[in-house]
């Protein structure tokens, strides 16, 4: 085992685990690696209309996963055996979803669409296990990738930066047909004039960022300084380079969090020197985060105004709203959901409650009352992964992934400092993306099962 200092996560347990490192180690086991190649070359582009639409993004990759899991079938015994409690789960939603469908409703599309992003976490899950463990293909050439397409989609937001400031209409006719959604023009009613890169929408770069690149540097960073470092530029100039593009002003905050959980995260907190270092570099950051408030006219403006100072602010508060109120409404449904895809009727049951809330905080309900009048199965979305999972699977449902997870980490004895960072830094991230079937959750708990098993036993009899 490595020193925790060094990685938080132990390094030398990679190979054991069979991720390689090595150069001789082929790029490609057989032809269905080519899809998993393909799905990590998607990554970034999540929000165009090639993709199939899945809660307000509409991504590649997941549905590769899906297809790289079913081409290695074969596999599927070796990671049940390492993940059977999450190959169970889809199965209790399910279950909890049938009863709900005879008691509220059934929309069948909706319900499809909630249960493929649940089935495209798991297949992110098992396509990392059958290609880093099992197969034991070449980390080495997955980073490299990966910074290329990474690095792509910037090039890509610089580009549409460039068309918006000097009025190129061919490129950004381009992006606007492209894009599923598209931020673009100036009068996209979703809030225009801004690069989205690849994403579907710019508010999900510090998805990317931070719930996927950053824990790539804390995995490999004890084996490849080359790879890590091009990580950190990666990350610095995106976030930056978003930052001064004006894409947005979650970047801002999820930069400043981020940046704080990286502080922490690598401090020497043994030692004196290093606790009044990183409690001087906290403070930096805590400055940085002020600055951004008095800079950013958008954040300048909640922190003075709260709710009422940015629209799209207010809007996460009341998409969630409604829904919550009508779950909160009647406990059962709050305890066991609505079932996948039941979101509207969740919705419309809380709406006028939460109408009068918003009211009574003294809040504009006007755009509100509109939203959940013309809410259907088929457009509801919450912007909160949280919201949606609790309101369609229940809190019951919520607790027993939280505990499932959590039981994972502690089974494998993986908790360290850079676990606990990162698994703080993943919760924050769902806040505001509904999207189940993203990364980063599946990432950190595969890489929490690279301790050997062998190890685990030995820990439990050296404690006994």
């Amino acid at each position: 085992m490595t020193d925790s200092n060094i990685a938080g996560i132990a390094e030398a347990d990679f190979g054991k685990a069979g991720v390689s490192f090595d150069n001789d180690r082929p790029i490609l086991v057989d032809s269905s690696d080519f899809l998993f190649y393909a799905a990590l070359a998607m990554l970034p582009i999540d929000g165009t209309v090639a993709g199939p639409y899945m809660p307000f993004w509409t991504p590649l990759s997941p549905w590769l996963f899906m297809a790289y899991a079913v081409a290695n079938w074969r596999l599927l015994p070796q990671v049940w055996h390492r993940f059977r409690a999450f190959f169970l789960f889809p199965v209790l939603l399910i279950a909890l979803s049938a009863v709900d469908w005879c008691l509220v409703a059934f929309h069948r599309l909706p319900a499809l669409v909630s249960l493929a992003g649940v089935a495209g976490a798991l297949a992110c899950l098992c396509a990392l296990d059958m290609a880093l463990r099992i197969k034991r293909l070449s980390w080495r050439r997955m980073l490299d990738l990966l910074i290329l397409v990474y690095w792509f989609a910037f090039a890509v937001g610089v580009v549409q930066r460039l068309s918006i400031m000097f009025d190129w209409t061919s490129v950004k006719n381009f992006f606007i047909h492209l894009m599923s959604r598209q931020y673009i023009s100036s009068t996209s009613h979703w809030g225009g004039g801004r690069p989205q890169f690849l994403f579907a929408e710019p508010s999900y770069i510090g998805m990317h960022l931070f719930g996927v690149l950053l824990p790539l540097i804390w995995l490999v960073r004890g084996r490849d300084h080359k790879r890590a470092n091009q990580l950190r530029v990666l990350i610095m100039v995106f976030a930056a380079g978003s930052v001064l593009m004006g894409a947005g002003v979650r970047i801002i905050l999820d930069s400043i969090v981020a940046l704080v959980f990286v502080i922490i995260e690598s401090a020497d907190w043994k030692s004196w020197r290093g606790r009044l270092l990183a409690l001087a570099e906290l403070v930096a950051a805590v400055g940085a985060g002020t600055g951004s408030m008095l800079l950013n006219h958008r954040l300048s403006s909640i922190a003075e105004l709260g709710f009422d100072g940015d629209g799209s602010f207010y809007a996460r508060l009341w998409q969630s709203m409604g829904p919550l109120v009508g779950a909160a409404k009647h406990p059962l449904r709050l305890l066991l959901g609505y079932g996948a895809g039941n979101l509207s009727d969740a919705t419309h049951q809380g709406a006028n409650a939460a109408v009068h809330v918003l009211q009574r905080f003294g809040l504009d309900a006007s755009q509100p009352i509109r939203w959940y009048t013309q809410v259907t199965s088929a457009n509801m979305f919450t912007m909160s992964a949280y919201t949606s999972f609790i309101v369609e699977f229940g809190a019951a449902a919520c607790v027993i992934l939280l505990i499932s997870v959590l039981r994972h980490i502690t089974s494998r004895h993986a908790w360290r400092k850079t676990i606990v960072c990162w698994l703080i830094l993943v919760s924050y991230l769902y806040v505001q993306f509904e999207g189940y079937a993203f990364y980063a959750l599946p990432l950190l708990v595969w890489a929490t099962s690279l301790y050997p098993e062998h190890e685990c036993v030995s820990a439990r009899h050296k404690r006994a």
